[in-house]
């Protein structure tokens, strides 16, 4: 089929889209996400027949879930954000929209986007890592979509990198995303400016002198002009970050990491040091050959045109 539809579902915001067979978004819609789970699902549903309206000819719809998908892409199993539990969302919105459905973790979309159309299009094995408030991320092995036995596989921002540590909202402590993540790198923004102020003059200024309430967006100011501690939280941050990629590189061997998120926009001041912590970490590095890291080039069409694909190719 030519054309599909594919949708992005966020704990704010829904986004859908028409996706021709080149990646390519013909037409797209928004709407708020809904706090009560069920208007989620009609608001999908109703996203859907808005676009299907301007083109009839589409054929079939990707949703992108947030949670654990089931192995059936059908159901979502969990999803805090939407407050779904073995949520039966294919069928309700083959009900609602007349249209075939599969239902996809939304970083696996994401990164199958980036393996179809974006940054690892000439690679059959990547490994998507998106650094935004936590850490997400999905997988493709042999150009196939990595899911595991029970659909869940790719959950990376919960390795166990820190036996008892921090607190992670997963329940468990020590996960990746609590030390790799834009909330960490937020954290060690607030405690290195508060202990350093004088070194940390630029990352002050830009928040009023206030080291409490640092933001990532004036910690990467900082950093880009030169701030000795914004460039530390930075380097603490790839750290992080090139220790676990080093050893999913040891479990899955993959051609490229593909570096997206919200963190990934400050380009190569993230991407020189993680490629740097990587190579560091990587287990025989001088003996083997090592993955690629580039940033992703989706943005945030990545979970729609995913989705959408998804939606003509499974």
């Amino acid at each position: 089929m030519a054309l599909t539809i594919g949708v992005d579902v966020g704990g704010t915001k829904i986004a859908a889209g028409v996706v021709d067979e080149n990646g390519e978004i013909l037409a797209r819609t928004r709407v708020p996400t809904p706090a009560d789970p069920q208007w989620a699902v009609d608001a999908i549903a109703q996203a859907v027949r808005e676009l299907k309206e301007q083109y009839a000819e589409v054929g079939a719809v990707g949703v992108g879930a947030p949670g654990f998908v089931d192995r059936d892409r059908s159901t979502v199993i969990f999803a805090p954000n939407i407050a779904w539990e073995n949520e039966p969302l294919r069928s309700r919105i083959e009900e609602l929209t007349g249209l075939d459905t599969v239902v996809e973790n939304d970083a696996n979309c994401a990164a199958w986007a980036e393996f179809r159309f974006g940054a690892a299009a000439e690679h059959t094995d990547m490994v998507l890592i998106t650094v935004g408030t936590g850490i997400g991320g999905g997988i493709v092995l042999d150009g196939r979509l990595h899911r595991g036995r029970f659909g869940v596989a790719g959950e990376i921002g919960h390795l166990n990198m820190v036996p008892d540590g921090l607190l992670c909202g997963c329940g468990g402590k020590g996960c990746w995303e609590q030390y790799a993540s834009g909330r960490a790198l937020r954290r060690y923004g607030r405690e290195k400016a508060a202990a350093d102020p004088v070194r940390g003059k630029r990352m002050l200024e830009l928040n009023d002198g206030v080291a409490e309430t640092i933001r990532g967006i004036h910690i990467t100011e900082a950093a880009e002009d030169g701030d000795p501690l914004a460039l530390e939280c930075y380097a603490e941050l790839a750290d992080w970050l090139g220790r676990g990629m080093a050893d999913l590189a040891a479990l899955f061997d993959p051609g490229v990491f593909v570096l997206g998120g919200g963190v990934s926009d400050s380009g190569r001041l993230l991407l020189d040091p993680v490629a740097k912590d990587f190579e560091k970490y990587l287990t025989g590095g001088v003996h083997r050959p090592r993955a690629e890291v580039v940033l992703a080039s989706m943005g945030s069409s990545a979970g729609i045109v995913g989705a959408g694909d998804l939606a003509r190719t499974v």
